[in-house]
């Protein structure tokens, strides 16, 4: 047999484990350059600038068609 409780834990002390549980949302900020929305202190997955500059080149509409 498997090891249960004796005791029936109360709602207070199940709750304040797990009080912690909680999950946050991710802190984006706005792109200086396109107004994308990106993770901070990263560079910009959509148009590749990180603190007002060009970090990654990306290759132009223009470019593509």
């Amino acid at each position: 047999m498997v090891p249960l409780p004796k005791r029936k834990l109360s709602k207070g002390r199940r709750d304040r484990r797990r009080a912690h549980d909680a999950l946050t949302p991710t802190a984006l900020v706005q792109c200086s350059n396109c107004g994308e929305m990106s993770l901070p202190h990263t560079v910009c997955p959509n148009c590749g600038h990180y603190a007002g500059r060009e970090v990654i080149e990306k290759p132009s509409e223009d470019k593509k068609k």
